[in-house]
This record gives C-alpha cells, structure tokens and sequence, in this order.
C-alpha cells in the first residue's frame, strides 16, 4: 500500500490573523475540498460536476479574497516544516482547457510560498530527445526533491489528452506500429496509474486538479483576449482551434480521471467558471495534503545538540 493517503493522521489548523474575517472552520473547509476530490473512478461522470459551483453553502465571493491570503499563509508556514523534514514531496498536477486560469491559480496560490522549496515545471509540445524516449521520461526528469512542493503546468496527462485527440502525433514518437493499437489510450492509462502509485511509495503526496471550465465561459474568456489589447497576447489561434475539438476533449478527460484516480493520487474536479473559487479550493486542498503528514520542526539528537552547545560556547568566547 502507499504511504500516504488523504485524511490520514491529525490535522493540525492553525489560523494565522484575521480570524474574524475567515468565518469557515476546519471542518467546513475539508468538508469543501471533499467535495471536488475524486478518489475512484467507479461511476465518475464528468457531467455530474459543474464548472460554475461556488461551494453553496460552505463558501462565499465577499470571505473569498480573505480566505485565499489566509491559506497562502497556512500553505507558506506548511511549507517550512515540509522542507526541513526532507522526507516528502508534493505534486501538484494541473490540467484544464485554454483560458480555465492555470497560470493565475498557480501564480496566486504559490504568492507566499519560498522559492527554494517549490519547482514549477511547464510542459509545451515534446522536443526531439522527449520523443526519444519514453512518455513518462520527461516528467520524470522534473519531479521535485524531498522537501519540495513540485508543480506540473500540464504534464503526462498530455499524453492521453491531446495525443489521444489528435492520434496523428503518435507518429512522431518513433513507437512500433503493433504498440499504437486500439489498446493504447487504455494501456497509457494503467501506466500512469502504476507509476503514480510508484510514486506515492517513494514519499510523493500527488494532487490533480482538473481545472473544469465551461464551454461558454472559455468563449467569454476568449473574446475578452480578443477585445483588449492588454490581453491579445494570450490568444492564440491555435486555442480556437482546439477548441472544436471540444466534446472529444471532455471524453478524454472524464476517461483519464476516470481511470487514474486512486486514493494516493486523488483528482480533483474543481469548478473554474470563477477564478476566485478555483484558487479558493486549490489552496486548501493543498493545505490538507500537508497538514494530514503532521509535519513537525526535525527533532534534535544529542550529538546534535552537543554541537549547537560547542558552537554557542566558542561564539561567546570570541573577543570583540
């Protein structure tokens, strides 16, 4: 079994200020991440999670902007405890449609966080010596170290998404013809699954988010690239493109969920209509995550602190 799956051990939640504007507790926001995580791909229909929730109940837009610092700040003094201990590592994988906000979720969730203790990776279109070798190579290769928060601007999952949308690009990967039969996108699946679990039996906590983007908020979206020149930078014709594809592409990723989801590597379905909720559910999953190792300073051992005293000792005795 791995050696870490979610809702093991104590969580320990500890509010940093501004408590009277967080109104949710503990309780409420587990009870939130809960709701998007998807941890078997038995019944997952990608029709039954809607890209416009907001959380109901459990989370409003005025306690939004507040909350999110506050758990930037939660995910920021984890992170202290995640480095020093060196003994795991968080992935963070995420995937969506252009325009479902990748790149602004992971740029203000990871705002507080330290530099040194976080690796962002950004997957384009595979070069010469990725389609060399095989699918998994090139993640594999930018996996974080023990003690760091890893992030995947898309990632392997590429693999059984767009490749499997536009097949023809499996010729570019020099595979023997008998390998690329009808069988491939299943037998693709069963590897990541395997070598995910590989993973979380190497002291990898491994989080998915599907950023889940309406098909009408993605032209909304667009069009306001289109519209202002600030932004035209961001379209590219290539998206339009992709975005006929559309109904292929929410097959592929309700059968990639569908078949990689697992308690050790869970998915998370989170609705990206609102840019404000995503980053919201996003941060405390991450917390979770963290907080469910029971991450402590590393303890000291008497050699150790025999040094530390030998070390005070001589810094006192020097004159001047």
């Amino acid at each position: 079994m791995p050696l870490w799956q979610p809702g093991t051990g104590r969580a320990r939640m500890r509010r940093v200020g501004r408590e009277d504007v967080i109104a949710m507790s503990e309780k409420r926001l587990r009870k939130l991440v809960d709701r998007y995580r998807v941890t078997s791909g038995k019944g997952f229909r990608l029709k039954d999670h809607d890209p416009a929730d907001t959380g109901g109940p459990l989370v409003n837009h005025a306690e939004s902007e507040a909350m999110l610092a506050d758990g930037v700040r939660r995910l920021a003094d984890l992170q202290e405890l995640l480095y020093p201990q060196d003994q795991w590592a968080l992935l963070c994988v995420f995937q969506a449609m252009d325009a479902a906000g990748k790149d602004g979720t992971i740029k203000h969730v990871m705002s507080g966080v330290n530099p040194q203790g976080v690796f962002v990776a950004s997957f384009k279109q595979p070069g010469p010596e990725d389609l060399s070798h095989d699918f998994l190579w090139r993640v594999s290769r930018e996996l974080p170290q023990r003690g760091q928060i890893g992030v995947f601007n898309r990632s392997h999952y590429e693999e059984v998404l767009v490749v499997r949308v536009h097949p023809e690009l499996l010729t570019r990967q020099h595979l023997p013809p008998a390998l690329t039969g009808k069988k491939v996108w299943k037998q693709r699946l069963e590897d990541i699954a395997s070598y995910e679990q590989y993973l979380s039996r190497q002291g990898f906590v491994i989080l998915k988010f599907f950023l889940h983007l309406s098909r009408e908020e993605q032209k909304r979206r667009f069009l306001e690239r289109l519209e202002t020149p600030d932004k035209n930078w961001k379209f590219s014709a290539a998206d339009l493109a992709e975005r006929d594809h559309w109904d292929e592409y929410m097959t592929a990723y309700e059968e990639a969920i569908a078949g990689t989801a697992a308690p050790y590597a869970p998915w998370f379905v989170v609705p990206a209509d609102h840019k404000w909720f995503t980053r919201v559910v996003v941060v405390e999953a991450m917390i979770a995550a963290l907080e469910d190792l029971n991450l402590h300073v590393p303890d000291v051992t008497a050699e150790q602190r025999e040094k530390l005293a030998a070390a005070k000792r001589a810094l006192e005795a020097e004159k001047g």
